[in-house]
């Protein structure tokens, strides 16, 4: 018969059975096979006595078996969407307000949440051993310093946050899948999830960049898959579906709960209903008079769904596809679309018959309730890929599911990887304070994390194959910050009568006196005296403003005006002095012999006594020393220690005076 594909539907009611073939671009179901299951054997989707279910699945696979007259070995199956565990975290982190935000960092605070979400899970499991695979998550919201945002990316801030809703498949849900398989004789060569089965058949890759949500109605729980962008973006589940209606009905008339099911199921196919109630009453009524007394819970259901699907999307999709039994309830879509806010054409029910691309070579499967079975072998055939990855990260073996495109930073998460080992951080950064002013300098960046994927450079988003060899070099940090106080001095100096004069006097560290070789300390409260106006300079330079007038860039200024770096100025003698002066000064270098002695570079200098005190700017008039053009740290000397312009001078003392 050539090569064909059995895919198995191992439901909560019943067990469904395809044998199927790929012919000309069509997926051609040769046969199939539907039994109920006994006895409760499942319950949410999820296998509870593996011996039970898989007698049922024996005898679908046998009958299939003897009427295609061939040996099923292998075979595709699908774990339920009601299986699925989800998780909504909030996680934050701190960054680098210097910096711009950028994927890497995005990526890490994802991956931390996912990681966050994943943890939580296993607390609420109260088992350390349960596993979990993420087999998708989508950010709700992002957080800049506290506030909302649409995208971090390009931004700067001192803390980001997303708030997650993230999605888990329990690890014990594909093992005892594999278990009940195995049992049967079978190998199963594809798994997927049956949402992912349901979209695969239900709706078409050129429709997935829409944002539509598929709705599962089954017995017990409505399963919603949301696209968007081309992929599956978020799953959910309403612990709501059909046998709540079952139950109204069986409450309404006085049913016992499978003529109520049965009552339920023609709703959607006849117009009348002929029944009787436990007590034998019969009655005769239309569906619109049996609707009416459930519309009650009919609304309840569609409500529930319709919030869960603005809860995990944000906001009503472009459409919603309704799928599974339950779906035909009457009046659900249009309620549906109600609550949704969409027009009641875009809530529909999607069933087999509107295929172009599935063609029956017996009987149909027609209706919305067997969408998923045959989605499950028809992902099959489309993909042909391994239902698990077996990668290495750092030389450990892991499994991921492979439920969707794996890339990287799948494995991180599922290996629990510190997402911070991914970013780079700085060093230690030195705060001190200049004159009250707050300061900060910053440590240098270290190396971002290096991601080997076969031994060529790869990204989190690099994606996976099977076999794949993953290495990790995390990320290193940056250099701590080192600032010495000749690094935090500008030269500020101004030009007085042609000659460079430094403003800078004195440097106090945590008040106590220091040089400009000094490594400032976290904490340290550095102050920086200057001279601060004319009146002070021209103090400290020996100059009367009494007999002189003082030009700033060639303008005159008054003795209280703030000096600033850069300024050029002027003194001049007021005119009506100059002449006395001159001949003052005549008189004072002819008959005036109170000298002192100092030593400078060595040299013996006498310097004239033309006032109280001299002090060691007075220097300069003495000694041929260019200080016009810096050649370097002007070094200025007493006696061995470090000296100021305003130290007095005493005869005797030894003046160094020279560039470093």
């Amino acid at each position: 018969m050539g090569d064909v594909v059995f895919s198995l539907d191992i439901g909560t009611r019943n067990v469904v059975g395809i044998v199927a073939k790929m012919e000309d671009d069509k997926y051609k179901v040769i046969d199939y096979e539907i039994m109920e299951h006994p006895e409760r054997a499942m319950y949410d989707g999820q296998i509870h006595d593996i011996e039970k279910v898989s007698l049922v699945v024996d005898k679908v696979k046998t009958r299939l078996e003897e009427r295609l007259s061939l040996k099923l070995q292998y075979v595709s199956i699908a774990a339920a969407g009601r299986a699925l565990k989800t998780q909504k975290v909030f996680v934050q982190k701190e960054i680098d307000f210097t910096k711009e935000i950028d994927k890497a960092v995005i990526d890490s605070l994802e991956i931390e949440g996912i990681q966050l979400a994943q943890k939580k899970l296993e607390e609420v499991s109260n088992n350390e051993d349960t596993r979990y695979y993420c087999v998708g998550y989508t950010v709700m919201n992002y957080y800049l310093d506290g506030s909302f945002i649409g995208n971090l990316k390009g931004h700067r801030g001192r803390e980001i946050g997303a708030e997650i809703l993230a999605t888990f498949l329990p690890h014990v849900v594909v093992d005892s899948l594999y278990t009940v398989v195995h049992k049967c004789g079978l190998e199963v060569v594809n798994m997927t999830l049956e949402p992912i089965a349901a979209i695969n058949i239900a709706i078409p890759p050129k429709f997935r960049l829409l944002n539509i949500a598929l709705v599962d109605i089954g017995a017990g729980t409505s399963d919603i898959a949301i696209t968007k962008d081309g992929t599956i973006v978020s799953y959910a589940m309403v612990s709501t579906a059909g046998d709540e209606i079952t139950e109204c009905l069986s409450k309404t008339f006085l049913l016992d709960f499978d003529t109520a099911e049965k009552l339920k199921i023609q709703l959607n196919q006849k117009d009348e209903h002929t029944f009787c109630d436990i007590v034998g009453i019969s009655y005769n009524l239309k569906t619109d008079e049996i609707v009416e007394k459930i519309e009650e819970a009919i609304r309840d259901l569609s409500k529930e769904i319709s919030n869960k699907i603005l809860e995990y999307n944000g906001k009503a999709p472009s459409a919603v596809f309704c799928i599974g039994g339950g779906s035909q309830i009457p009046k659900l879509t249009e309620y549906l679309a109600k609550d949704l806010g969409l027009p009641k054409e875009r809530v529909v029910i999607k069933g087999t018959e509107v295929f172009e691309n599935v063609e029956f070579l017996k009987d149909s499967l027609c209706g919305p309730e067997y969408i998923t079975p045959i989605g499950i072998g028809y992902t099959a055939v489309k993909d042909k890929e391994q239902d698990f990855l077996q990668v290495t990260v750092n030389g450990k073996s892991i499994r991921l599911f492979n439920s969707k495109e794996l890339c990287i930073s799948d494995a991180l998460i599922l290996i629990g990887y510190n997402a911070r080992k991914l970013i780079p951080e700085r060093g230690k950064s030195v705060t001190f304070y200049i004159n009250g002013v707050k300061r900060t300098i910053y440590g240098e960046y270290g190396e971002a994390a290096k991601i080997y994927i076969n031994d060529k450079l790869g990204n989190l988003d690099t994606k996976l194959k099977n076999m794949d060899r993953i290495v990790i070099n995390p990320a290193t940090p940056g250099k701590d910050a080192k600032v010495k106080i000749k690094d935090i001095i500008e030269g500020e100096e101004v030009i007085l009568n042609g000659q460079n004069i430094n403003l800078i006097k004195d440097i106090f560290v945590n008040e106590k006196e220091v040089d400009e070789d000094y490594e400032i300390l976290d904490g340290d409260e550095v102050v920086i005296e200057k001279i601060d106006n004319i009146s002070e300079l021209m103090n400290i330079c020996n100059i009367d403003l009494d007999k002189n007038e003082v030009f700033i860039n060639d303008k005159l200024a008054n003795k209280d005006e703030k000096l600033k770096k850069g300024m050029v100025i002027n003194t001049k003698l007021k005119a009506v002095e100059s002449e006395e002066k001159g001949e003052a000064s005549k008189t004072i270098l002819r008959d005036d012999k109170d000298y002192i002695t100092v030593t400078v570079n060595g040299e013996k200098v006498d310097i004239k006594k033309e006032k109280k005190d001299i002090i060691f700017v007075d220097i300069f008039n003495y000694i041929n020393f260019d200080i016009k053009v810096p050649k370097g740290i002007l070094v200025l000397k007493l006696n061995g220690k470090k000296a100021s312009y305003t130290d007095v001078l005493k005869d005797g003392d030894v003046v160094e005076i020279y560039w470093n």
